[in-house]
């Protein structure tokens, strides 16, 4: 007797399954971060308090396109590019 073999849909579905949870796990969450940031990099102005991916904490003073003057301490600029800041610093307490 030949035992019968299960459909090619059967065979494929495992791995459809694993597509489909990686997308939502994975690629779903990080494209609504790059998302976000993206806004925040977009909508950074003179006078905010921000943080540089190396580690400096400045008031912006002006902005230019792709670059951004800092201001680090009084009389003491420096310029980077948008998207070296990471966040926007805020006297807010952190919620744990």
């Amino acid at each position: 007797m030949k035992a019968s073999q299960p459909s090619i849909w059967m065979q494929l579905f495992p791995f459809i399954l694993m597509i489909v949870i990686f997308y939502f796990l994975l690629i779903k969450p990080q494209q609504k971060q790059a998302k976000l940031r993206q806004k925040m990099l977009n909508e950074l102005k003179v006078g905010d308090k921000v943080l540089t991916a190396g580690g400096i904490i400045g008031t912006i003073s002006s902005i230019k396109d792709n670059e951004m003057e800092i201001e680090i301490a009084k009389n003491v600029k420096i310029t980077v590019v948008r998207s070296a800041v990471t966040t926007v610093v805020t006297d807010e307490p952190v919620k744990q």
